[in-house]
């Protein structure tokens, strides 16, 4: 198994497209993915192609003031050599506010495809953690992502 297909680098694919989200880059956060990689948003948006999914980043970054992420990654997998998941949790403490928003929290997907020889996103995909009528469940989710930033 070359290093491309290791689960490090997976996580380390997962980590560029955050880091491209917190700079407020569109371009950081379009890179990592595949030519016809897809973009499932927090709003359930669907984008398809690397190209677009720059677009809609430019678009939020220039007309939204997009707080950064708060993470932790729950597991890194690789379903075979060419392919590997990362599932993480993730929020975000909106500007001027000292505490993460429990209406922000995220589940967050990303499957890793090898694209010749080099790795890429062909899926990330943002699921609101509401858990709608367990309010014990939210505050255990921000709670652990809370312990990240201590």
């Amino acid at each position: 198994m070359t290093a491309i297909t290791s689960e490090n680098a997976i996580r380390t694919l997962y980590e560029q497209l955050i880091t491209g989200w917190n700079d407020r880059s569109a371009t950081g956060m379009s890179t990592p993915f595949a030519t016809e990689g897809e973009l499932i948003g927090f709003d359930g948006s669907q984008i398809i192609g690397r190209d677009e999914i720059f677009s809609h980043l430019d678009d939020i970054f220039s007309h939204h003031q997009t707080p950064p992420f708060v993470y932790k990654i729950r597991s890194v997998r690789l379903l075979s050599e060419e392919v590997g998941i990362v599932r993480a949790i993730a929020g975000m403490i909106p500007p001027g506010k000292s505490e993460l928003d429990p209406a922000l929290n995220t589940h967050q997907t990303l499957v890793a495809a090898k694209q010749g020889d080099k790795c890429q996103v062909t899926l990330f995909q943002n699921t609101p953690a509401q858990f709608h009528g367990r309010p014990e469940l939210v505050e255990q989710f921000t709670e652990d992502l809370r312990q990240g930033l201590l």
